[in-house]
């Protein structure tokens, strides 16, 4: 029994720590889940040119499908993608909804995405990965377009198709989310709430900036990448709890962004938004 599914990266609008609420759009950039089940045996995973990665989100995917769908299957589930690990672009989410519609597609049960987006996060808050559990980024990923939701619930307030350029800027260097200071996070609540107010009046744009403001002010990431951008995008932000960067806006007015960045170290792409979510087969 054989399923194979791909899930997009996502980039911020609100991240969650402060209050909860987050809200995310998927990029295109896209992660690979195939899942093998043999009728018993362990379930172990393996994430493609990276000898020492954690596969445990995988593995406990997979587990909570066939417990839920299954019979006491075991097998093996493999990932592999261009979305960097460690860098605020959702690796986690996305690696969680490829792996749990591949498992799916494995059983041939047709589920809601949605829901599906769900049992990942659970995946996710069982193995600690996650502080809010992310149904931001899950949604978003396993959706598409653009998503704000009640990550207290796991609730989804709003989805909207966005279509948009995309600048990415990752510096060299990892970030976990699991490793975030919340803290730090919580005292910005007030501007969190701000920004759910624009997000959810469709201020897109101006909800990044002052997210990425005030986040790269309480994880202590610099505000040069978002100034610097500011009179060329129509929005720019810290992605997740770093350390990347995007930006969004014209194609034209994101090649003169990425003109400034490109003075910093790391990588720098262009890419657009990505509104099909992830897709089994």
């Amino acid at each position: 029994m054989n399923g194979r599914a791909t899930a997009p990266a996502a980039g911020t609008v609100l991240n969650a720590l402060a209050n909860e609420t987050g809200s995310a759009f998927a990029i295109d950039s896209e992660l690979t889940a195939t899942v093998e089940l043999t009728n018993d045996g362990p379930i172990t995973g393996e994430v493609a040119d990276t000898t020492d990665a954690d596969t445990r989100l995988i593995e406990r995917c997979v587990e909570l499908i066939v417990e839920r769908f299954g019979d006491d299957e075991g097998g093996t589930v493999r990932t592999t993608g261009d979305i960097p690990m460690a860098a605020g672009l959702k690796s986690s989410s996305a690696a969680a909804n490829a792996t749990v519609l591949a498992t799916l597609d494995a059983l041939d049960v047709t589920y809601p995405r949605e829901d599906a987006a769900r049992i990942g996060v659970q995946a996710a808050r069982d193995v600690g990965v996650t502080v809010t559990g992310a149904f931001d980024d899950a949604s978003a990923s396993m959706l598409g377009g653009l998503t704000i939701t009640d990550n207290a619930r796991d609730e989804l307030l709003k989805h909207e198709a966005v279509e948009w350029d995309v600048l990415v800027w990752t510096p060299n260097e990892q970030a976990f989310s699991a490793d975030a200071d919340v803290a730090r996070c919580e005292q910005i609540g007030p501007m969190a709430d701000l920004v759910a107010d624009l997000a959810m009046a469709g201020e897109y744009g101006r909800a990044m900036t002052v997210n990425g403001l005030a986040f790269c002010a309480a994880l202590q990431f610099p505000t040069d990448p978002l100034v610097t951008a500011m009179s060329h995008a129509d929005g720019v932000s810290l992605s997740g709890t770093g350390p990347s960067f995007t930006a969004i806006g014209d194609r034209a007015a994101l090649e003169r962004v990425r003109e400034i960045w490109q003075t910093y170290e790391g990588n720098i792409w262009m890419t657009t938004t990505q509104t099909d979510g992830a897709q089994r087969g």
